[in-house]
């Protein structure tokens, strides 16, 4: 069982509500089917995320952790949705749809987007898949694509697009726990987590390969898990497994964000529209927006300070 939106949504309920008939009323659900949802979240991450007794419900430590990662994506998507219904709202005005996996970059890319494009409805469409959203953009389904391409494993480019990169090569960096060992460090050696267990979700094109071999190239064979995410980030926090994070990611006071030595691991940042689309202006607030989420991320900005690197305009640039 893969988390969704609507998962979230009924943790964050049980959480304020503490209670899971009072959840079941605000969500508009009945009890027994809040009660079985949540049975099937904890059956799916393999711990309890909240204490029953006779007071309520309260969230376990690893409840707690896993709610302060899913509140903002829950109030982020309502956002979302208002904005886009609004939007719509506004009459039969120029379109455009966008699909994307997942950015740090991708806010500020939709807040440029809407401010440079009024009336304009805007719709979102996120994948894990790269290769589904290309195919999306070749079929009319979508208009333009931002999409990242594991390095080593070559997306499957549908005939009739054209191309932007926007980053020919971004390094990935690693999740740990705040509190472990190589987080004191400020490059961390690969070696250094033979022994920890690896999260990766394999349904993001390229990942599980890609990191299978950039550890066998090292030569070692740490334990792999299975997960999107979102339940790897809960995870990292507990200290029960390390993750590959995009460099982007922002600081948490609960995690450390590090670069890998070398960095082993890579990826290409990509934007596809069909042949013929006037796709340099959606590249150029694409690029402010990555140049915007790149400079907020200090170890990123002291990553490219180090290589003699900065974020331009249009890509990264030594």
């Amino acid at each position: 069982m893969d988390l969704e939106v609507r998962h979230l949504r009924v943790l964050c309920a049980i959480a304020d509500t503490g209670s899971l008939h009072k959840a079941a009323r605000q969500l508009g659900m009945t009890q027994p089917s809040v009660t079985t949802q949540l049975r099937r979240i904890e059956n799916a991450l393999g711990a309890e995320l909240f204490s029953r007794g006779r007071t309520g419900c309260r969230p376990t430590p690893l409840g707690r952790a896993v709610l302060s990662r899913a509140r903002p994506l829950v109030d982020q998507m309502a956002v979302l949705i208002t904005e886009t219904r609004a939007a719509a709202a506004g009459g039969d005005g120029p379109r455009l749809r966008v699909g994307s996996t997942a950015s740090r970059a991708l806010p500020g890319w939709l807040r440029r987007l809407r401010h440079n494009r009024p009336g304009t409805d805007i719709a979102l469409h996120m994948d894990v898949s790269a290769n589904a959203l290309l195919r999306s953009v070749a079929a009319g389904q979508l208009d333009v694509a931002f999409v990242h391409e594991v390095e080593g494993c070559p997306l499957r480019v549908p005939h009739g697009l054209q191309e932007r990169v926007l980053v020919e090569r971004e390094p990935q960096f690693i999740s740990l726990a705040r509190d472990h060992p190589s987080a004191r460090r400020s490059v961390v050696e690969l070696a250094e987590l033979a022994e920890d267990r690896w999260m990766v979700d394999p349904t993001v094109d390229g990942e599980w390969d890609g990191l299978r071999r950039v550890l066998g190239e090292a030569g070692i064979d740490p334990p792999l898990l299975h997960g999107d995410y979102h339940t790897a980030a809960a995870l990292v926090v507990l200290g029960e497994a390390v993750t590959p994070c995009q460099p982007t990611s922002g600081p948490r006071e609960d995690m450390a964000i590090r670069p890998l030595r070398d960095d082993p691991l890579g990826v290409r940042l990509l934007l596809y529209a069909r042949v013929g689309a006037p796709l340099d202006p959606l590249f150029a607030d694409l690029a402010a927006a990555y140049q915007e989420a790149a400079l907020r991320a200090a170890p990123y900005r002291e990553w490219l300070r180090r290589h003699g690197m900065s974020v331009g305009p249009c890509m990264m640039t030594a």
